[in-house]
């Protein structure tokens, strides 16, 4: 039976990586053929050589793009277990000096991929569900007035639940798509067999001479042809939750035979029919069998979103803890699945966006020129950090890292290349957006950065402090003030003695650190403790980036150090800081500078933050002149 155990659980992991990993990718088929040969930017005339040159492209895309370099290569580049664009820029930060130019490459790279993902996150849900409705009008054309409503209806309600969490959900997940995969396989396979000779496109000679006869149309045709590369980031991104195994086994043995036979069943339809450009997924399923289609199309791309969705939240999750962006509020939907969180600011941003798209833009062929864009950048930025890991964590020679990177790279810039011609026409969306939330998250990490070099200014050293309150009066009791160094007394301690003058009986200066590393390992240190004169005490409480920090739980962890709390005992003393603007300072001239203050005043409460009981937490104001 335990021989049998390991297997078991193989199989599990990668049914359940096809729903929250393969989602967006194996829903492409609903609108990349479509696109390539009957979208609105530069379609390739459908004929024979055309046909089977855009199929080998696609084939060799998916089988250098997605199953070399992400599921061979980066799935490597993991950060002890986990990937996606954070864990990778905090793995390649790890072996540079705070200040230096490549630091400030690998964080502006990390960023800015990261913003990418947000729009990803929005163009995803809106072109996923749109092309899924979009078959009713395959049906009958009467339905196509009620395409935008429906799919607008079905997007609010995937939005709304998002509160409730995903994790009875998500045992629906792997089932449903692989009945998905397994419809895409037969419908795929029966269009084939009426037309074998598409199978021809397994010959990358077919791509190459489509390129040689048509040199500006094959490069505009990266552009759509990118669409069946879409989702590739998020078997990186999800990599934490289910292993490398998993994911490289669902995509060998279930997605990509899947997506090559209704990819080439769709163009083995087209030699049949060029007239079923209008919709090919759709109409290679017999009329029956239309209206179950539509509703498995859709329940897929619903699947496809909400793995997006959540993967939004977890990077913003992300981001707070590695101090770029302000505390939010973080909601825990399962008690039993470790990273099964809400934010409600996230979501209902989101949400908004979303809605603006899908009425601004009106259909999946238009979205589909935005999609591009975010798709290919992320990509590109991952194979750069990617080298970065490679030469300075891993230790290859710079001959050797470039090689490695450099092809992908070539292959990244030109799908990038062919998509920027359509920035006028939709890719400006996800740039602007990856723009707006990479100066977000860069000013706020600018701003607090500032902020605690103000605060440094005015510090008084611990040891220092401690031989100077001699004759204070003590009072009983436990007194935790949160400071970001406990070697230096926090203002709201200084703040306390001026107001009450007295001290608590015994006094620990807490300090949160986020390691750059996602979670702790099993026996891996969680508190770094010392005990001071005059019953002075320092606690480090240690997480990962991907951890929500409880620090009343990590307090307890200091018990094995001499170090126990009463919790009726025990006062949480914080410090919360008024900005006052300088007359003429740098920041406050700066439409940054505000910026960072509006973010500044609603940034949401370090107790709601670190699960501090709120009876228990007194607040001390600091006016800080910046």
């Amino acid at each position: 039976m335990s021989a049998t155990t390991p297997d078991s659980r193989l199989a599990a992991l990668s049914l359940a990586a096809l729903g929250v990993v393969y989602g967006d990718i194996g829903t492409s088929p609903l609108y990349a053929i479509k696109e390539v040969f009957g979208g609105a930017h530069h379609p390739v005339p459908i004929t024979p050589d055309n046909v089977l040159g855009i199929l080998s492209l696609i084939f060799w895309s998916l089988m250098i793009v997605v199953s070399l370099k992400y599921v061979t290569f980066i799935t490597r580049a993991d950060n002890r277990g986990e990937g996606g664009i954070m864990a990778l820029m905090a793995l390649a930060l790890r072996p540079t000096a705070p200040g230096s130019t490549r630091r400030r490459m690998i964080v502006l790279l990390g960023l800015f991929g990261a913003a990418l993902f947000y729009g990803d996150g929005v163009i995803t849900p809106a072109i996923s569900v749109l092309s899924a409705v979009e078959g009713l009008e395959v049906a009958t054309p009467a339905f196509a007035p009620y395409v935008l409503p429906i799919s607008l209806v079905i997007l609010v309600a995937l939005f709304t639940v998002q509160r409730h969490g995903t994790a009875t959900m998500g045992n629906f997940f792997g089932p449903i798509m692989v009945l998905w995969f397994l419809t895409l396989g037969v419908l795929g396979s029966l269009s084939i067999a009426e037309s074998p000779e598409v199978l021809g496109a397994l010959g990358p000679w077919h791509a190459v001479r489509f390129f040689v006869d048509h040199p500006l149309l094959g490069f505009f045709s990266l552009g759509a042809a990118v669409l069946a590369l879409t989702g590739a980031e998020a078997l990186y991104a999800d990599m934490g939750h289910f292993g490398r195994r998993p994911i490289q086994l669902a995509w060998f043995a279930v997605v990509l035979p899947a997506l090559l036979l209704n990819y080439f069943g769709q163009g083995a339809l087209l030699l049949r029919d060029p007239q079923s450009i209008v919709n090919p997924f759709y109409l290679l399923a017999p009329a029956w069998l239309l209206y179950p289609m539509v509703a498995l199309a859709t329940t897929a791309t619903v699947i496809a979103s909400q793995a997006v969705i959540s993967g939004a939240f977890s990077m913003t999750q992300q981001a707070i803890q590695l101090g770029f962006s302000p505390r939010m509020e973080i909601s825990h939907t399962s008690d039993q699945q470790i990273g099964q969180i809400y934010l409600p600011g996230i979501n209902w941003t989101l949400l908004a966006a979303v809605v603006a798209l899908v009425v601004g833009f009106g259909s999946s062929s238009n979205l589909a020129a935005a999609y591009g864009i975010a798709v290919t950048g992320t990509m590109f930025i991952t194979n750069l950090l990617a080298f970065f890991v490679a030469r300075y964590v891993w230790g290859w020679s710079l001959w050797r890292a470039l090689l490695g990177a450099l092809p992908f790279a070539i292959i990244d810039l030109a799908f990038f290349s062919a998509n920027s011609v359509k920035i006028a026409d939709g890719g400006w969306f996800p740039l602007a957006f990856g723009v707006g939330v990479y100066l977000l998250l860069s000013t706020w990490k600018r701003g607090r950065d500032l902020l605690s070099a103000r605060l440094a200014e005015e510090v008084i050293d611990t040891r220092s402090f401690i031989k100077g309150i001699e004759g204070v009066t003590r009072v009983s009791g436990t007194a935790v003030f949160l400071t970001p160094n406990p070697d230096n007394i926090p203002h709201a301690l200084l703040h306390s003695l001026k107001h009450y003058k007295a001290l608590h009986e015994r006094i620990v200066l807490v300090s949160v650190e986020i390691l750059d590393i996602p979670r702790r390992t099993e026996g891996s240190r969680r508190v770094v403790v010392a005990r001071l004169a005059d019953n002075f005490w320092q606690a480090r409480v240690l997480y990962g980036f991907m951890e929500q920090p409880n620090l009343p739980e990590g307090l307890g962890w200091c018990a094995d150090y001499g170090l126990t709390f009463d919790p009726m005992d025990t006062s949480f003393f914080l410090g919360r800081e008024t900005l006052v603007p300088r007359l003429h300072s740098e920041m406050w001239s700066s439409w940054r500078g505000k910026i960072f203050a509006g973010m500044f005043r609603n940034a949401g409460s370090a107790a709601s933050f670190f699960g501090l009981p709120a009876n228990r937490v007194v607040e001390l104001g600091t006016q800080v002149v910046l």
